[in-house]
């Protein structure tokens, strides 16, 4: 489905690993299926993941994601007593939200160019969909029929733009997002220019709004329940079910971090996208540990 004429062996052996983690697969077999020697393999998963294959499968499991949410409360509340509001100066993508307006959604996107395309990513093909404002739309497809889908609901949101197909861009896109190496931005350097946010462009209600920014709040390699999302979102006790639409209407998955919301009872809960490729985020997320940064806040719809 992925027009990428070279899929990053990288993103080929994570996908190896989800699919074979109760085989424990040794890093010769890895090695051999994306066509690499094991020496090369080892050190260049080391540098784009953080970590070794063999401890990247033990992110994988229920287990780890079960000890993320015990912590859960700890971490937050600490990210909140060292003066950070919600995610701190490291953000792994420092994404800016600005949520059009009323008046700007009732014409469907007028004026706007938007571009779109598919790439490969490490969780497998990835739709993008971007404006001169932002990442309008981020999503994974997993079969043709499914990008479809994804395409039909694309044009019907952004009815009044002008849809341009660009896979150049969308490959661009993909790289910045999802190949950027672990550790901490340029900015954390003396006197280092402060980095230009990924914005992305969103409409939604103003309670859906609430939830996405709460996401934003979640430190990359962390896990919450949707209870402590509702509360850091100002829901009541009794609002679950519309803090799991909102979840699950997040219209640029991965940058507005749907994956890090897990059940109270540690179970992975709903991913649209599919419950592995949820777990394998959780997983590359920890293994890279991050610290979280805070996103631009922008403007609100009235």
């Amino acid at each position: 489905m992925s027009s990428a004429k070279q899929v990053d062996p990288v993103s080929q052996a994570i996908r190896y690993l989800v699919d074979h983690v109760d085989e424990q697969p040794e890093l010769a077999a890895l090695a051999a299926h994306v066509d690499l020697s094991p020496s090369h393999l080892q050190r260049t998963f080391q540098r784009r993941v953080g970590v070794s294959p063999k401890r990247f499968l033990q992110y994988l499991t229920v287990d780890h994601a079960k000890s993320l949410l015990d912590r859960a409360n700890d971490v937050l509340q600490t990210t909140l007593e060292v003066g950070l509001s919600g995610p701190g100066r490291l953000h792994d993508h420092f994404v800016a939200l600005e949520a059009v307006t009323p008046g700007e959604w009732k014409g469907r996107g007028a004026g706007l160019e938007i571009r779109h395309g598919v790439a490969d990513s490490p969780f497998g093909d990835v739709f993008l969909a971007s404006t001169a404002r932002g990442v309008c739309g981020l999503c994974f497809p997993r079969s043709d029929a499914e990008l479809a889908q994804v395409e039909q609901e694309h044009r019907r949101r952004w009815s009044g733009a002008r849809l341009i197909a660009d896979e150049g861009q969308a490959r661009d896109l993909s790289a910045r997002i999802f190949l950027r190496p672990p550790g901490p931005p340029a900015s954390d350097a003396p006197d280092a220019p402060e980095p230009t946010p990924l914005a992305v462009l969103v409409h939604g209600t103003n309670f859906q709004v609430k939830v996405w920014r709460a996401l934003l709040e979640i430190p990359p390699g962390s896990l919450c329940s949707y209870g402590q999302l509702g509360a850091r979102a100002g829901a009541t006790p009794g609002a679950a079910r519309a803090v799991g639409q909102a979840v699950g209407a997040n219209p640029v998955s991965w940058l507005i971090p749907c994956h890090r919301v897990i059940r109270a009872a540690g179970g992975l809960g709903g991913y649209r996208w599919g419950p592995e490729r949820k777990r394998t985020m959780i997983a590359v997320e920890t293994a890279r540990g991050q610290l979280p940064s805070a996103p631009s806040q922008g403007t609100a719809p009235t």
